[in-house]
């Protein structure tokens, strides 16, 4: 790739002999390259400079202007900022927040619906690739990332499915979203991917002055509604008049705490036949077709028998849990394991009908030796973004489960993890991802592992 210089950094003069010199500011035509992990694309400068840009796509040419980095970097990060061949996957970003500077909750608005799961796909059979070792085919996995029921639009529109928006709040109490990798706001009047039940509340009209963010959250399959205010240093709540019925809570300046301010301090959410309390905006699947999608696929991998016993770790407020304990019957057992105080209460809450399932407080690689248990017939994990890690997976092997679900939302925790679950013995039978996070880079797996032996 061919790489041209369009013009030196801003305040470059003068900086050689205080240290490296900052490229922030300069300008590069370049060609742009393969996709890479995070919803950039990969470039080279002349120099042999890596660059990450985004706003672009593979096969484009196109003039970038660095946003982070110095001379002698590993790396430098830029935005795509003219676009002098275009891909024929491009199109005009139907979000009018979209594009360098400006909104960095989106990566993909400038490219096709198709396209977009293209990408990912890519990034997916990189990852598994470069840090497992492993084809598509080893995986058992076509290559296609699936969008969710209802997601398949034509190219310039957009599903709104964000059922949790976190609104930044700025100087001026408006209500936005922050750039990217910047703590600088951007007032939006309406955000294209936030669900009907996020975009009625009115948020984005009203004065937040005072707050620093403002997170609302639309439960799916109930009416149920909440704001969760968290206020600036010394500044007073504000009467909170919304467009529609929603519970107040507030973040706690001292603590950090999520305390009740009026109505219920959880929303009742919808998965897999079952009503699910979730309480101060603790985790669920933000996709409002995500919950539903993900226990299929994880029902359909584990093909859970009468009378297993089987773990679900890092198990939130109980989605698998409840949806494995009615599958397994009386004869079988689950174990939970959550870190956090609150979800635990919610997941004892939502398998209290099951004599035999138990949630325990504590995080994974300490609770679970504490237990005793030597041995699972299943077992669902569903870590955060940085992974099980080597000893977790250890662990689990050692329990010589007949299949286990992998559910992931970063493709290089899930390749990092599938090949530490290779060295216990254990192999990927089939693989399935999701576009549950369109626009994003983002996307959601579900991996099922079976002993070496038992694979045919």
């Amino acid at each position: 790739m061919q790489a041209e210089q369009k013009n030196a950094p801003v305040g470059e003069q003068g900086q050689e002999d205080a240290g490296k010199v900052s490229l922030v500011g300069r300008e590069y035509e370049v060609e742009i390259g393969p996709v890479a992990h995070g919803g950039h694309c990969i470039a080279r400068t002349d120099e042999g400079q890596v660059l990450f840009v985004r706003h672009t796509l593979p096969g484009e040419r196109v003039v970038a202007r660095v946003t982070d980095g110095e001379e002698g970097a590993r790396f430098l990060r830029a935005d795509a900022v003219e676009i002098l061949d275009a891909s024929k996957d491009r199109i005009a970003a139907p979000c009018p927040y979209a594009g360098p500077g400006r909104c960095g909750g989106c990566d993909w608005q400038h490219a096709k619906p198709g396209a977009q799961r293209r990408l990912k796909g890519e990034v997916l059979t990189e990852q598994l690739e470069r840090l497992a070792g492993l084809t598509p085919e080893q995986v058992g996995w076509d290559g296609t990332v699936m969008p969710a029921e209802g997601d398949k639009l034509p190219a310039g529109e957009v599903p709104a499915w964000r059922t949790r928006v976190q609104y930044a709040v700025d100087e001026d109490g408006n209500a936005g979203l922050r750039r990217h990798r910047s703590h600088e706001v951007e007032p939006v009047e309406h955000c294209l991917i936030a669900a009907p039940g996020v975009s009625e509340l009115g948020i984005e009209e009203r004065d937040w002055s005072g707050m620093a963010s403002v997170d609302a959250i639309a439960a799916t399959g109930s009416q149920d509604r909440q704001v969760i205010l968290e206020p600036r240093p010394g500044a007073r709540l504000p009467l909170v008049e919304l467009d529609r019925p929603a519970s107040v809570l507030r973040v706690a300046e001292q603590d950090g705490g999520i305390h009740r301010v009026h109505g219920r301090p959880f929303v009742r959410e919808r998965a897999d036949g079952r009503t699910y309390r979730v309480g101060n905006g603790g985790f669920w699947q933000v996709h409002p077709k995500a919950a539903d999608t993900l226990v299929t696929a994880v029902m359909q991998g584990l093909l859970p028998r009468k009378g297993d016993t089987a773990l679900d770790l890092y198990c939130g407020v109980g989605l698998f849990a409840a949806a494995i304990a009615d599958r397994v019957g009386d004869e079988g057992a689950v174990l939970g394991i959550e870190s956090g105080k609150r979800a635990v209460e919610d997941a004892r809450h939502n398998v209290r009908e099951f004599d035999r399932v138990r949630i325990e407080q504590g995080k994974v690689e300490a609770a679970l030796p504490r237990t005793g248990i030597t041995e699972a017939d299943l077992i669902v994990l569903d870590p955060p973004r940085a992974g099980a890690g080597k000893q977790t997976v250890k662990h689990l092997a050692s329990l010589a489960a007949r299949r286990i679900a992998y559910v992931a939302c970063d493709p290089a925790a899930l390749a990092r993890d599938v090949a530490y679950f290779a060295e216990q013995g254990y192999r990927v039978r089939t693989l399935r991802a999701f576009d549950l996070f369109p626009m994003t880079h983002h996307v959601e797996c579900v991996a099922i592992l079976e002993p070496v032996a038992k694979v045919s």
